[in-house]
């Protein structure tokens, strides 16, 4: 894989001769923007989450990022293109063994997403209300069936929660205290006990959808329309979701910003948008919820060997606000 990022690294390697590249690292995947598009190449880790061990199964996943995400930015993901060495050299395209693949996508302007016009205080009510428009549609046409309508049930909703609390065990008195975590253990076993009638009404009315999966602000850009991007492709279960969970992730995350009362505005729009008024008495559970998610997530990465000691002291800060806030709405 060294060989495969250090030949993307160059412009020489692309077909459309780009002037500069920037590379951006996640647990999952090397990035590549070119300007005019970005190149998404999956790296061969198995996180217990996701396996992406084979290139067989990195095709597949490529195929499916792919797929997926057209349902809510047709325009933007392209292709999945094949990575070649041919005569000593990789590149993207042409002739040659086919050595990895990469999902080919148009390159979003970073300074048009949510989160950096959030921190800049330039999103409107009337923008969170389109990003409701457009959210309330596509889950009114997202694929359910009785599988997909089985994550809803209690059980299962308890069953990602405990995996939640298994993970950050290691990080009490570190990025969560003792006491956040006991209190919110025990505030989301109580929620569901007191509410499985609730929980199995919403699996009858069809609630539970193929989702995006990950609906935070980072994922939403504001540029020649609205682009909802990057949703979870390497496990099923992440997407399928009650509607109410995806509403609450992002609502959460504006909170996070400091703006409750863009995050209302854009509950209140959708909740108008979706008739589904129901929606309300599972909100703060679903955003206690996905605020664990996001302090577990940074979590992570405080042991990722590649990430500075400087870069750990800023996401340490992130993970603790996130279970403050995930706290915050028992």
């Amino acid at each position: 894989m060294k060989d495969v990022v250090e030949a993307l690294s160059r412009p020489e390697s692309y077909p459309h001769n780009p002037q500069k590249i920037e590379l951006v690292q996640t647990q999952m995947s090397f990035l590549f923007l070119t300007g005019d598009y970005a190149y998404k190449v999956k790296k061969p880790v198995d996180l217990g989450y996701l396996d992406y061990t084979t290139l067989e199964k990195r095709l597949f996943f490529c195929r499916q990022e792919l797929e997926l995400n057209k349902r809510l930015c047709p325009d933007v993901y392209l292709e999945v293109a094949p990575v070649v060495r041919s005569q000593g050299r990789i590149r993207i395209g042409g002739e040659g063994q086919t050595i990895e693949y990469a999902v080919k996508m148009k390159q979003l302007p970073r300074e048009r997403m949510m989160d950096s016009l959030l921190s800049q205080n330039n999103i409107t009510e009337e923008m969170v209300t389109n990003v409701a428009e457009k959210l309330a549609a596509f889950h009114s046409e997202a694929r359910t069936s009785s599988e997909i309508s089985a994550f809803g049930d209690p059980d299962s909703v308890a069953t990602n929660a405990e995996e939640n609390f298994d993970q950050t065990e290691k990080y009490i008195d570190t990025s969560i205290s003792s006491q956040e975590y006991h209190r919110i253990k025990d505030y989301t076993n109580n929620f569901i006990q007191a509410n499985k009638p609730l929980f199995h009404r919403r699996m009858k009315e069809d609630r539970i959808r193929d989702c995006h999966g990950d609906l935070h602000a980072a994922h939403v850009c504001f540029s020649d329309g609205i682009y909802i991007y990057d949703c979870i492709e390497f496990n099923d279960r992440f997407r399928y979701s009650d509607v109410a969970s995806e509403v609450a992730f992002l609502a959460m995350d504006i909170d996070h910003h400091r703006r409750a009362d863009l995050s209302q505005a854009f509950i209140n729009s959708y909740v108008r948008l979706s008739k589904d008024a129901e929606i309300i008495q599972l909100l703060n559970f679903y955003k206690c919820y996905r605020a664990y998610v996001r302090g577990k997530v940074e979590s992570f990465k405080l042991d990722d060997p590649y990430i500075s000691g400087d870069e750990k002291i800023r996401v340490l800060g992130v993970a603790k606000r996130y279970f403050g806030l995930a706290e915050s709405y028992i």
